[in-house]
């Protein structure tokens, strides 16, 4: 127990803000009838017990709502688990996630940094994903550790002054993810059909509808929909990684470190912008709320279970998002950096449709292209929607059908793109999608510090808090994150041009 003991000492600064800011008492409340229930396990009570206790010391609300409750704990868990069984019971969960790592906004970031410096920001790709994978962790343990979304929890525990403005950040992440995604999606359908990128964008609505079909016919479907795009996508850098054969020794020394990277301020400002693109607030919120989508035993030895498994599956997805997070520099840094170094500055998506068959010989590989940021246009729209519900409803309890939410998402999303396609060009599109991951990657403080406090306090995930060593990881997370995003606003506050790729 010296974890869960160090866990609450080093929460107890927040706590105490908390605790003076908010309700002074714990309400009751009880979850729908109505909901589907997980089964219990041989120590449930004891697992109600603890519940109770927390209730008492760090939530002031009972639990009043299930998270995705159409999906609430439909998926079945094997009663007698095998380790094999176990993982194939929690996968999905992750690839769910894994399609934030690797939406049009990384394409954007991934493009710029491989054309501009070939293949040194690799390792800014592979800290951001290690940190990711971290964070995701901690998002999935507070789900199964105390049965709320970080929605429902920031809901439970801080007090609506406190609320409103991260449910205000969130919307706006939420709604920057699917300007991204609509954005990915029509210059997708541009490069491959001709058609107007504002066209493109109002076509995009028509996700809406696919969506819809895919969770009606359960969440398995909807997770098998998003693994088949992942394969799509995968199976069309191997080829263009074939075609650019890139210098596999110059590719390793990328993974480490160079000095460039603290003394060129131009590549420190593309690795903040890969950082930001990479790791996704909207995910944290998503995670927390999917990972209950598994029937898995509530009993405390059940919820370690789900914790491992889970965690297993989120990282091994997370590392295929990193593959192909590399694989968009690496193709970037083989065609443009050191193919035909006279594209070196300005490359951005339409550029690199253009440009690819020329560089690489081989007149397929620009439509290869298109249709991989196709499917991960149309991959995102599906964990965008999702993330939308999450938020509104944990932080609002507030109930619209899952269509009507979807339509306003995607609502928010298409107005700025199409006005902006109309009257500015594509071009100022591209730009709009720059600046969509600078909005979020301001807004991932505000997940990641709730995130943090919940799962580093014992008073809220109880004999799941993080130990001394996870917290201390946690806030350092935490901090350079938040000192990131101050660096880059900045940055911007000083010099609004920086927020183009085309230097």
């Amino acid at each position: 127990m010296t974890g869960f003991a160090a866990a609450q000492d080093t929460a107890s600064v927040l706590d105490v803000v908390v605790q003076d800011a908010a309700a002074p008492a714990a309400v009751p409340c009880k979850v729908p009838e109505a909901a589907p229930a997980a089964p219990a396990g041989p120590d449930s009570a004891a697992a109600d017990e603890e519940d109770e206790m927390l209730l008492q010391t760090g939530w002031h609300t009972a639990r009043c709502a299930l998270s995705l409750p159409e999906a609430h704990a439909t998926i079945k868990v094997p009663a007698k688990p095998t380790p094999w069984r176990m993982l194939l019971a929690f996968a999905g969960c992750g690839t769910i996630i894994s399609v934030g790592y690797m939406d049009p906004g990384n394409w954007a970031t991934g493009l710029a940094g491989g054309a501009r410096f070939g293949y040194s920001l690799l390792f800014v790709i592979l800290l951001s994903s290690i940190a990711a994978m971290f964070l995701q962790h901690l998002a999935l343990k507070l789900g199964v550790a105390s049965g709320r979304d970080l929605a429902q929890a920031c809901r439970d525990a801080y007090p609506r002054w406190v609320n409103i403005p991260l449910w205000i950040m969130a919307e706006i992440a939420i709604c920057a993810c699917d300007l991204a995604e609509v954005i990915g999606a029509a210059v997708a359908l541009q490069l491959l059909f001709g058609m107007p990128l504002w066209a493109g964008v109002l076509v995009t609505i028509a996700d809406v509808a696919l969506v819809m079909l895919l969770e009606g016919r359960g969440f398995r479907w909807l997770e098998g929909f998003v693994i088949l795009l992942i394969l799509v996508i995968f199976s069309c850098f191997v080829y263009e990684m074939a075609l650019a054969q890139p210098a596999w020794l110059d590719v390793g020394r990328g993974l480490v470190p160079s000095r460039e990277l603290f003394t060129n301020p131009d590549m420190l400002y593309i690795a903040i912008g890969i950082m930001g693109a990479t790791v996704m607030p909207h995910n944290l919120y998503l995670h927390s709320a999917v990972i209950q989508t598994r029937a898995y035993d509530r009993s405390p030895q059940g919820r370690s279970a789900a914790i491992r498994y889970g965690t297993l599956d989120s990282s091994f997805s997370l590392l295929f998002a990193f593959l192909i997070n590399a694989s968009i520099l690496i193709l970037s840094g083989a065609a443009f950096y050191y193919g035909t170094p006279q594209h070196r500055e300005g490359v951005d998506i339409s550029d690199a449709y253009k440009l690819l068959s020329p560089s690489l010989g081989a007149r397929g590989a620009s439509i290869i292209f298109a249709l991989a940021l196709l499917a991960s246009g149309q991959n995102s729209t599906v964990t965008g929607t999702l993330a939308g519900q999450v938020v509104m409803e944990g932080f609002l309890q507030m109930k619209m059908k899952p269509v009507m939410r979807r339509l306003l998402t995607r609502a928010l999303a298409v107005i700025p793109a199409v006005i902006v396609a109309a009257v500015m060009g594509d071009k100022a599109v591209g730009q709009l999608l720059v600046i969509s991951q600078v909005v979020l990657s301001m807004q991932l403080s505000f997940a990641v510090l709730p995130l943090v406090h919940f799962t580093s306090s014992a008073k809220f995930t109880g004999r799941y808090a993080n130990s001394l060593a996870t917290s201390i990881a946690a806030v350092l997370t935490a901090l350079l994150i938040a000192g990131l995003n101050g660096y880059l606003l900045v940055s911007v506050l000083r010099d609004p041009g920086s927020l183009s790729v085309h230097k």
